[in-house]
């Protein structure tokens, strides 16, 4: 069954959307018979295979217990993790990495990414810019909307999809922003990859935000490409969402993405690509780490099965999508910090490094580009309650695959890993290599804005030269 949730919607402009594509009773605003029948033949729009897996570290990961540990500092700022050395002479990461140790030539590790906003949100990894940043207008749209706006859909997936629930959907996960609702993510539901259920207090902060930010779109099992021949009764149903249009801009959405709907149910590789229990056994197990769960338990919505979620991303690209969004939670570690990361960074190193082995065996890692982000770093001094703060002057990033430059430290930082004090990379500079990757010139691309002006793609960010050129 396909189900687009909520009886009343309020999409980020504003408009209220009623009763939108429901299996069974399924409407689908827009379609003539002809165009039904062409949706099952949709060729595709463009032919390249190019793709980018953005991983949220919802919280602000530690940049001294992951990627810059600081073994000369003082132990209130040089924490509890030892140094391991990598593959790269003279680089070190701490005890929490082994598998990306090991793998330190097929990554690039950025320690002195800066610009932080300062807020706990995961807009700025998902476009570049401050989410207040053209509010007035409805704000900037994420890269995985831009995409889709530029390059579109292959008819069989869709071309953004964002798995960023739990903690980081409350906290302003991607967003259409001024594009509009056409352009608004695919969110499946994936709950089930999840530890534990959102806090009280974060599902009032996702409430607050409006049902923008909630799961859009559940393909439940059930679902069969056989409940479409009926097609006369499928298309007397389509005139119902009509009647519930809002506006001329809502009506545009609802045709543009019950179009996608019908070619993506027609294909049936995008739910097949959702569903784990299709993939090789040996595969998911490579994808599940095998260590005991260990420090606080009940501290992250992360268990060892998250790993899992690099798997989703993975296949979503197979099957065509073009942007996938994804979060690991609760980096937040204002009190237990030691205890936390030890739980929470094996599991991301295991998972990042497993994706990317398993790109580069199925020869897809030259053109699938990973980031790995968070909003910010951590205080280098250890508070009373052994966590770290928030640190906006200075945080961790780890890239890969894209046919990028990697196996190199990019920048630096001090003593205490506080400032940058080499190389300085804005979280702009990240989005422009992205975009660059995916072969969309960042700085001579522009989208339209609702007030007819044209907005460039990263106005200041430049595409990282260590890393391509």
């Amino acid at each position: 069954m396909l189900d687009f949730i909520g009886s009343k919607v309020t999409h980020c402009d504003g408009v209220s959307r009623r009763g939108f594509l429901q299996a069974g009773g399924m409407t689908l605003g827009g379609l003539t018979f002809a165009n039904l029948l062409r949706a099952e033949k949709t060729a595709g729009i463009g032919s390249s295979n190019k793709a980018v897996i953005n991983i949220h570290l919802d919280g602000g990961p530690p940049q001294m217990d992951m990627i810059d540990p600081k073994p000369e500092a003082p132990a209130e700022v040089r924490g509890e993790f030892t140094p391991l050395r990598t593959k790269l002479p003279g680089l070190h990461l701490t005890e929490l990495m082994p598998r990306m140790a090991v793998m330190a030539d097929q990554f690039a590790f950025i320690r002195s990414l800066v610009g932080s906003a300062g807020r706990h949100d995961g807009f700025q990894c998902q476009s570049g810019y401050n989410i207040k940043d053209l509010s007035g207008i409805g704000g900037r749209p994420a890269m995985g909307c831009v995409v889709d706006k530029l390059v579109g859909s292959d008819g069989q997936a869709p071309a953004f999809v964002d798995l960023m629930q739990g903690r980081p959907l409350a906290r302003n996960s991607a967003r259409s922003g001024f594009l509009g609702p056409a352009y608004k993510p695919f969110r499946p539901d994936i709950s089930h990859l999840f530890k534990r259920e959102l806090e009280e207090g974060m599902k009032g902060e996702l409430a607050r935000l409006g049902a923008d930010h909630q799961v859009s779109l559940k393909l439940l099992p059930d679902l069969k490409a056989a409940r479409l021949d009926d097609r006369v009764g499928l298309l007397r149903s389509f005139d119902t969402i009509r009647r519930h249009a809002d506006s001329t801009r809502m009506m545009d959405a609802l045709d543009r993405f019950n179009q996608q709907a019908l070619g993506i149910l027609l294909s049936g590789k995008f739910g097949d690509a959702l569903d784990l229990e299709k993939e090789n056994p040996k595969v998911l197990a490579r994808y599940t780490p095998r260590h005991k769960e260990e420090g606080e338990r009940g501290a992250t919505a992360d268990g060892y099965n998250a790993s899992r979620k690099l798997l989703l991303a993975r296949r979503l690209v197979e099957a065509g999508v073009r942007v996938v969004s994804v979060s690991f939670s609760d980096f937040d570690t204002h009190r237990n910090n030691f205890s936390r990361m030890r739980h929470l960074v094996p599991v991301v190193d295991h998972a990042i490094a497993t994706l990317v082995s398993d790109l580069r065996e199925r020869g897809m890692l030259d053109d699938v580009t990973i980031v790995a982000w968070g909003e910010f770093g951590r205080t280098p001094k250890v508070n009373k309650n052994a966590g770290r703060d928030h640190w906006p002057r200075v945080s961790p990033a780890i890239m890969a695959g894209g046919g990028m430059n990697v196996g190199q430290v990019i920048g630096s930082t001090d003593k205490q890993a506080a400032e940058a004090t080499a190389r300085p990379v804005h979280y702009q500079d990240v989005m422009a290599t992205l975009y660059q990757n995916l072969g969309i010139p960042p700085r001579n691309t522009t989208v339209t804005d609702t007030t007819g002006r044209p907005q460039y793609l990263c106005d200041t960010g430049k595409p990282i030269r260590e890393l391509v050129g």
